[in-house]
């Protein structure tokens, strides 16, 4: 009475299936990597010298390439004596009407191999490195094997990139590019370019691996990188702080109050001159939390980072950044190595051609997600760095957008801490206040 399993599956597009957790106990499991079948052919001879009691297979499709050859196979086995067993399908030999199971099965077996030869062929395209189905992303058009930068629309996604980078504004990079080019594209669709590995000359597929340098790209990898450090910074702020122009923009609260706090500009009547001060938003005590000049706000800000963030630093476990790096750049270096024995080993012929592909696709997804976490560590030594931005004249000479870029680099909240909330004079500001930092680490 034993049991044996058969396992058809095809490694360029889906993993091993385990039969351990199939519920059964197996005397012998026959497995088959391609449409040749020849683990399946052994497998009929054997059963018509001993045959066994039980066939366990996931899919009746799994026994052939067509419903021809699926059906021949079931009839051959059954004649046998052999008991077929479709885990995924109600299917079973022994069981009353087999064939009225199978006929109802027919539509299914042959849309799941046409399904199957689909997924072949769009894996074969993968491992050769060739684009995904469908149209190219907008700045590209298809070529033969690959992107090509399509030059009448490309300056468009150019000048997105650039405006996101200056200014760190998801929606400010989509109103410009209407501005100037009349495209109009919906935020979500901005943040799909922002992540979209083509733009970085690189391809994605379905199955969420990534190819490195497959066509030309239109942002270099130190600029892929900033994309993905705004990105990550921005999550934490209101989409208008993000793209404020004030350095501190989204970054101000109340310690009173819990308020955040908004940048007001008030002008003088017939004066050209300029006022501005940080007031809480919604602030729910009477009276009301002051409101404070943004520049002192500023200047104390400053003062506060010159003399806390050394400290802060230096309290820090921080990690050997130059020693993770040496050690991603040598894996890197030995995966590539690896990359390029391959046609050696074909021309030896110690691997065919689909193993060889399918090792350097594997190989060069390895090497795209190591790539992808060496560029997510910090650019820059922090110890190194925080010598240069405890000084204070190093803010003074940035501009807004500069020092607003550092600001929220380093800093996730700035609390404005009152030292005399009751007092009720006429005064439009409170100048007895502190302020607290909050550091991002």
């Amino acid at each position: 009475m034993s049991s044996i399993a058969y396992l058809y599956y095809d490694p360029s597009w889906e993993s091993r299936p385990d039969p351990a957790t199939w519920g059964w106990s197996f005397s012998k499991v026959y497995e088959d990597l391609d449409a040749q079948r020849s683990q399946l052919k052994r497998l009929r001879q054997e059963a018509v010298q001993s045959p066994p009691r039980y066939l366990v297979v996931r899919r009746l499709d799994d026994l052939g390439d067509s419903l021809k050859s699926v059906t021949g196979c079931l009839a051959a086995l059954e004649q046998l004596g052999v008991c077929v067993v479709a885990l995924e399908q109600a299917y079973r030999s022994d069981t009353a009407a087999p064939d009225a199971a199978l006929l109802a099965l027919t539509e299914e077996i042959q849309q799941q191999q046409r399904s199957r030869k689909i997924r072949h062929g769009h894996a074969q395209k993968r491992l050769k490195g060739l684009p995904p189905p469908g149209k190219a992303p907008y700045g590209y058009r298809r070529g033969r094997d690959r992107y090509i930068i399509d030059k009448t629309v490309a300056v468009v996604v150019r000048e997105f990139f650039d405006h996101f980078l200056l200014y760190g504004s998801l929606r400010g990079a989509v109103r410009q590019i209407e501005k100037k080019y009349s495209k109009k594209i919906s935020v979500s669709t901005g943040q799909h370019w922002l992540t979209n590995p083509a733009y970085r000359g690189d391809l994605s597929y379905q199955d969420q691996s990534i190819l490195l340098d497959t066509h030309t790209p239109l942002i270099s990898r130190d600029e892929a990188a900033q994309v993905d450090r705004l990105l990550r910074r921005n999550r934490s702020l209101a989409p208008r702080a993000a793209s404020a122009p004030r350095s501190l923009s989204g970054l101000v609260v109340c310690q009173h109050c819990q308020s955040p706090m908004t940048i007001s500009r008030v002008t003088a009547r017939r004066q050209t001159a300029e006022y501005l001060y940080l007031r809480p938003t919604a602030c729910p005590q009477q009276p009301k939390c002051k409101a404070l000049p943004y520049e002192a706000v500023l200047e104390k800000t400053i003062q506060r980072i010159c003399e806390d963030l050394p400290k802060a630093i230096a309290g820090l476990p921080l990690p050997p950044l130059d020693q993770i790096k040496t050690t991603l750049a040598s894996t890197i270096e030995q995966k590539q190595f690896a990359l390029g024995q391959l046609p050696l080993l074909v021309s030896q012929q110690i691997l065919d051609e689909p193993t060889a592909d399918l090792r350097a696709y594997t190989l060069k997804t390895e090497i795209a997600e190591i790539q992808n976490r060496l560029s997510q560590l910090p650019p820059v030594n922090l110890l190194e760095t925080v010598q240069t931005v405890s000084i204070t004249q190093f803010w003074m000479d940035l501009s807004e957008t500069e020092r607003r870029f550092y600001f929220r680099e380093f800093l996730r909240a700035i609390e404005i801490q009152r030292n005399d909330i009751q007092r009720t004079d006429a005064q439009r500001t409170d100048p007895n206040w502190t302020i607290a930092l909050q550091f991002i680490f």
